[in-house]
């Protein structure tokens, strides 16, 4: 029974598809920020490093197999198996721990330096709350979404409202963990504009794998007026339909659970929505912010994110859901 050889076209195929995944909007490969650029060097550095040391390796068997009789001797003489089996491991892993232990010094400096923007994360059962403190020291709530402004040092409090969560940017910064009763804290500049991904990396249970947000990179001028706006009250309903949708989210007791700022709605157990049609996405980075993802959130949740603390609202007519939506959407 002869083996069918292996293709050149498929290896290619499949090593295209795993280079693929080192790219885009959650990649560490893919840096746009001062501390994620230095984990990638890190990276290719230890990279490099376990590739030379392979092809030394694979050398030095191919002799040891194939050489001649006086190379094998040679191979097998006492000093060079201490030099190659002792001295060289304790060498380069020496090497790599203090280069390492440098790049993580240089974090640690920059995470001591002051910073003129804090904005404090909390981890929640499966999303985020993020609070920004405005120009005047105000506490401005938000969910699920991190904006930065472009090139600016930004301090995060990491805190964590239930069990352990982890705090991942791969674009902007690497990871760090979110424990109940304990403040970490991590200083991050993105250099570039744009929207990255992030997600939470340390298993928390339920829908840990749906616990994303997104990292939104602005210019200095855009995020303060960004800022001001989300620090005002929520949006008046224009329409008749927004109008009916607003008085649904009270009669629903949809403000059990969430605020909007400037209406009824105080509640604190779910995101804070007076500004949620402005966000990237909604449900911790699972749908886009539109009228018919809002409308799919609120009737499928539990099928589109299983285990969310959030129930089901099916009992509403159609032209109440699609009321209900369009207020939603409107609070940009």
């Amino acid at each position: 029974m002869t083996r069918s050889p292996v293709r050149p076209h498929l290896v290619l195929a499949v090593a295209g598809i795993a280079l693929a995944g080192c790219e885009g909007v959650q990649s560490a490969l893919y840096a746009s920020g001062v501390e994620a650029r230095e984990i990638r060097l890190l990276f290719w550095v230890a990279t490099g490093v376990c590739a030379a040391v392979l092809l030394l390796v694979m050398v030095i068997g191919t002799l040891a197999l194939a050489g001649s009789t006086r190379v094998r001797a040679w191979l097998a003489r006492e000093q060079l198996v201490i030099a190659l089996g002792l001295i060289l491991p304790v060498v380069v892993l020496s090497g790599l721990l203090t280069y390492a232990l440098l790049v993580l010094q240089a974090g640690a400096a920059r995470n001591a330096s002051a910073t003129d923007s804090s904005v404090t994360i909390v981890g929640k059962r499966w999303w985020w709350e993020v609070v920004y403190r405005d120009a005047d020291g105000r506490s401005v709530v938000s969910a699920n979404e991190l904006r930065l402004p472009l090139g600016r040092p930004v301090s995060l409090r990491l805190v964590s409202d239930d069990v352990i969560h982890s705090f991942w940017a791969p674009n902007i910064a690497g990871k760090l963990d979110m424990i109940p009763g304990r403040v970490n804290r991590l200083t991050i500049q993105s250099d570039k504009l744009g929207v990255s991904r992030g997600q939470c990396a340390e298993y928390c249970g339920g829908p840990h794998a749906l616990m994303a947000f997104h990292v939104v990179t602005l210019p200095d001028a855009e995020y303060q007026a960004w800022l001001a706006r989300e620090a005002s009250t929520a949006r008046v309903p224009t329409t008749a339909a927004q109008r009916r949708g607003a008085a649904l989210f009270i009669e629903s007791g949809c403000g059990a659970c969430h605020s909007i700022r400037g209406t009824e709605a105080r509640g604190t157990i779910g995101p804070d929505l007076t500004h949620v049609g402005s966000r990237v996405s909604i449900g911790a980075a699972t749908l886009p912010a539109d009228a018919a993802s809002f409308a799919r959130w609120i009737t499928d949740n539990q099928h589109i994110k299983p285990e969310n603390l959030m129930p089901p609202f099916r009992h509403l007519a159609p032209e109440d859901l699609d009321a209900l939506a369009a207020y939603l959407a409107s609070l940009d």
